[in-house]
């Protein structure tokens, strides 16, 4: 018996410490997992985007994640990339660690016109979701949906430009885009340009398609290249920049300028009669002795960026003709780059 006994602990013993043993490894990972399923929505399905519906949720994406064998909360990526294309550069559209997203109506416009596909006009786009779990992946099948966007800009010829310069330089509130500065398009093209002043250094700034925030676009690189809803712009020196935006190719570019006079009325084709800006009037000027002759307006002692003016009509154009003195005397002359047209004025005292 008492064998039996001495036996029967040590067999009880065992037990134990393989129990313990077996507790301490842990849920081990199924070695066919599957891959996530898109369960909504259905493949094939279009949308039209309305303005009036921007608050609306428009799609929601559910799944189901893949069968690890035990349960877990893996990161999930939907990834979009445009029909015909593969998923080799996907974009990232969502992140989440749930099995649904919503997207609504305005944020969904916002990334499509942002990553510049045509307003008012059908684009097929491919989705998949991915599961990341101790750094495996797998992907779902595609589903291939139709967004017609609505766009933000038939009836604004201008973008803005709203940032942390604005009140100092004098456009009202910062991050106001209804007080911002604007840039205009350029022959009804997706090319916008404009000037943009701004008094102190290290300024903060977005682009927006309306005098809201309804959308926006920044720069996650800093690298000239725009994405929507993304990093603040930023500029460490203070200046009167001249700013270049395309917003199909989501493409920029930013130059600080300074004014000044040239041409044989001024004295010399070879040296700039600098200007000085009033930031009060948001105009260039200078006031000098002329005589008869020709000149023009350009940046930064360079002919890189010049203008003149092709009608003889105020309005200036960039290379544009030269602009004619036909007598000699004192004069008062402005340049104002502020808006659309950009304009001057040459006053004799």
């Amino acid at each position: 018996m008492k064998k039996l006994s001495l036996l029967s602990i040590l067999l009880a013993g065992l037990l134990v410490f393989s129990s313990c043993d077996k507790g301490e490894l842990g849920p081990v990972m199924s070695n066919e997992p599957g891959s996530p399923s898109i369960t909504s929505p259905e493949s094939g399905q279009s949308f039209t985007l309305s303005e009036d519906e921007s608050d609306q949720n428009l799609v929601t994406f559910e799944w189901e994640n893949p069968d690890y064998g035990f349960s877990a909360a893996p990161d999930v990526t939907i990834e979009m990339v445009e029909s015909g294309n593969d998923f080799s550069d996907p974009i990232e559209f969502a992140t989440t660690s749930g099995t649904s997203y919503s997207v609504t109506v305005g944020d969904m416009n916002a990334n499509l016109l942002g990553l510049g596909f045509t307003p008012l006009q059908e684009s097929n786009l491919d989705f998949r979701v991915k599961t990341t779990l101790t750094d495996t992946s797998y992907v779902s099948e595609t589903v291939t949906l139709g967004f017609t966007p609505f766009s933000t800009c038939e009836y604004c010829p201008e973008i803005y430009v709203p940032g942390s310069y604005q009140g100092a330089s004098g456009y009202g509130s910062n991050w106001t885009p209804a007080d911002a500065p604007a840039l205009s398009t350029v022959d009804l093209t997706d090319n916008y340009e404009g000037y943009v002043y701004m008094a102190n250094g290290g300024n903060q700034f977005k682009f927006t398609p309306e005098r809201n925030w309804n959308a926006d676009w920044g720069d996650n690189g800093g690298d000239g290249t725009l994405e929507p809803g993304s990093a603040n712009i930023e500029l460490a020196d203070p200046g009167y920049y001249k700013m270049n935006v395309n917003i199909n190719r989501l493409e920029y570019s930013v130059t600080n300028t300074q004014w000044g006079l040239i041409g044989d009325a001024t004295g010399s084709w070879d040296n700039d009669q600098d200007m000085t800006y009033d930031p009060n009037n948001k105009v260039w000027t200078i006031t000098l002795d002329l005589t008869a002759g020709e000149m023009k307006f350009r940046a930064n002692d360079d002919w890189a960026i010049n203008y003149g003016d092709n009608g003889a009509d105020g309005t200036l154009e960039a290379g544009g003709a030269n602009i004619a003195i036909d007598s000699g005397g004192n004069y008062t002359i402005e340049l104002d780059l502020s808006g659309d047209p950009y304009t001057y004025s040459v006053t004799q005292n």
